[in-house]
């Protein structure tokens, strides 16, 4: 710890710099949180140094020193393997996965062929049974359990990415 004298300066630099040092942060990190304790650990560094800093540029310091914390940070082995990890499902109540997921279906909906993607909706969007949707269509039941097994299969490959999922190229009602 530095001596009692250079305290009131180095208070005045975080006053000062602090927002903008934090903002820096943020940018760098992605994470609010994590750039505070970056930050907060960058700032412990920095003050047993203030004697020699304050006089120079401390700011363009700080931000060096975040900078280099974050990408040491980054290289590793633990950290990428962290982040590369992508949760199967989104968390709940995370409304805005929600609705991506949601869109992404409806365009893959669209891309199916008209009769196939009325199965597809009347089985499982709405829950009818393969005979009712068999007479709502007027077709027979093996003709809606082909439509769905392919439609199924057709979904599956667009939503993992097998195919292209363009809107509403087929024609007819969407759902």
């Amino acid at each position: 710890m530095g001596p009692p004298s250079s305290f009131p300066d180095f208070e005045d630099f975080v006053r000062g710099s602090g927002r903008r040092l934090l903002r820096f942060a943020i940018l760098m990190c992605g994470d609010p949180s994590h750039a505070e304790d970056v930050l907060q650990t960058v700032l412990e560094q920095t003050y047993p140094r203030w004697s020699r800093l304050r006089d120079g540029d401390p700011e363009r310091y700080v931000r060096r020193a975040i900078a280099n914390r974050v990408i040491s940070r980054w290289r590793s082995p633990w950290v990428r393997r962290r982040v590369a990890e992508v949760p199967d499902s989104a968390a709940p109540g995370d409304e805005m996965a929600r609705a991506d997921d949601r869109a992404l279906l409806l365009r893959a909906l669209r891309s199916l062929p008209p009769r196939m993607r009325a199965v597809v909706v009347l089985r499982y969007w709405v829950g009818w049974s393969e005979k009712e949707t068999a007479e709502a269509l007027g077709c027979s039941v093996g003709a809606v359990k082909s439509q769905s097994s392919r439609g199924l299969n057709r979904l599956r490959d667009l939503l993992s990415g097998a195919g292209p999922v363009s809107a509403g190229t087929s024609g007819g009602a969407t759902p």
